[in-house]
């Protein structure tokens, strides 16, 4: 008999997994997604990565905006699942639907827990310098990310690794160990092991506020944080546009000077300038003091421009030695 398998998620990891799950001939019965999303500058609604799939896939779609509910709980009981598969949903799922299926849930999670349980372990890995990462199949209970652990898969995390770069390897991931242990899953043969809390670690669901670069930290813990926050929310610094502007000239509007950073490198060396000071920017090289050590910019994009490299950038822009690009991290605008 056919297994009747639930697929939860949103966004393009869970996509990536779901269009696992198709390619092995695995087709769920229905698809649970968050609602649609007012986005871009018209604020129009989106469609979750995951509805698209669904929709053009032919499978039915369920987008309720809490599950506690009566009317989906009926929903979900009358399809007589067997296994529901949870992918970056965005939705907790109370114990009377972690109930319903045969097999109970399983969440595909994006680190080796208990390692970075939460909303962000790819970002998080990656800016706490952990060399290795992978992809955890968990039993899902009422705790946040604390069920039993059923399979697990790891990759390196590359220096020069962004979130973006870890995201879709973990992706790929996450689709090709979720089909290979499907039929051990199906068949109960992956007893589960309790994950324990002594070295389990917490992903804070990124802030935009965390993007403002914090100068007085060392270059190689702002490096990290620039490729963590590679593609969203990206890193940021302000460079001080009033300088030089004749007596009584109306101040420049706010984030003007805003540069966002894309890629940087830290380097070794001591600087004796302030922290955030521009130290060398000729010949396509910016160079900036860190608390402890050099940062050297390599791409860029300034407030209303597009993404370039900073041999572009300074080509436009003059940035002598000096300028400052902020010091402490201050909050976003």
């Amino acid at each position: 008999m056919t297994s009747r398998i639930a697929f939860a998620g949103t966004p393009e990891l869970a996509a990536t997994i779901l269009g696992g799950l198709l390619a092995a001939k695995v087709r769920p019965v229905a698809v649970l997604t968050q609602p649609d999303r007012p986005a871009g500058r018209g604020r129009k609604l989106r469609s979750s990565p995951v509805k698209t799939m669904a929709r053009e896939a032919g499978i039915d779609v369920l987008q309720p905006t809490k599950l506690k509910c009566g009317e989906i709980f009926a929903t979900l009981d009358a399809l007589k699942l067997d296994l529901m598969v949870v992918a970056a949903y965005g939705l907790i799922l109370p114990q009377t639907v972690l109930d319903l299926p045969r097999l109970g849930c399983v969440n595909v999670h994006a680190s080796l827990l208990p390692r970075w349980r939460g909303a962000a372990p790819i970002q998080r890995a990656i800016a706490a310098g952990d060399s290795q990462t992978g992809i955890t199949l968990m039993q899902m209970d009422a705790g946040l990310d604390t069920g039993a652990i059923l399979h697990v898969a790891s990759c390196p995390i590359e220096p020069r690794e962004t979130g973006g770069s870890l995201h879709d390897k973990l992706a790929e991931l996450g689709a090709r160990e979720l089909a290979t242990a499907l039929p051990d899953l199906l068949a109960a043969r992956l007893p589960g092991r309790p994950q324990g809390n002594a070295c389990s670690s917490y992903a804070h669901r990124l802030d935009k506020s965390e993007a403002a670069i914090d100068w007085t930290l060392p270059a190689s813990t702002i490096e990290r944080n620039v490729r963590a926050f590679n593609p969203w929310p990206v890193a940021y610094c302000d460079i001080q546009v009033d300088r030089g502007l004749p007596p009584r000239s109306p101040p420049p509007p706010p984030g003007a000077g805003r540069l966002r950073i894309w890629s940087a490198r830290a380097l070794a060396g001591t600087a004796d300038e302030v922290a955030g000071t521009v130290l060398a920017s000729e010949a396509g090289t910016l160079r900036v003091s860190a608390g402890h050590g050099i940062l050297q910019i390599d791409e860029v994009q300034p407030a209303g421009g597009k993404r370039m490299n900073v041999r572009e950038f300074l080509n436009a822009r003059h940035l002598p030695p000096g300028v400052s690009l902020g010091g402490a991290k201050t909050p976003s605008e």
